[in-house]
């Protein structure tokens, strides 16, 4: 499922236009994304957990020219599947 599927589906679950679906799923993925850029932790009850999680840098080596080079700390988005959710894709 893409973002598209995902905006038809609401649209015909709650008989809304395509147009405010839309608008309404754009609403919740830029709530989500700002709250993972301040850092918070976000957690839907049945789904799953979405977190950033932070990684030192290191030096490490292109594998193609043996070169070391510095890779940078960096913050990555991560997602842990909530009990319920894996239950249901287990059944």
């Amino acid at each position: 499922m893409n973002k598209s599927d995902l905006v038809k589906s609401l649209s015909k679950e709650t008989d809304l236009p395509m147009r405010k679906s839309e608008e309404i799923v754009d609403m919740i993925f830029n709530t989500m994304g700002d709250a993972l850029e301040r850092g918070d932790r976000i957690e839907i009850r049945g789904f799953g957990s979405f977190v950033v999680k932070e990684y030192k840098g290191y030096t490490g080596r292109n594998p193609k020219t043996g070169e070391q080079i510095v890779v940078s700390n960096k913050s990555l988005p991560f997602f842990k599947a909530g009990k319920e959710l894996k239950e249901n894709i287990n059944k």
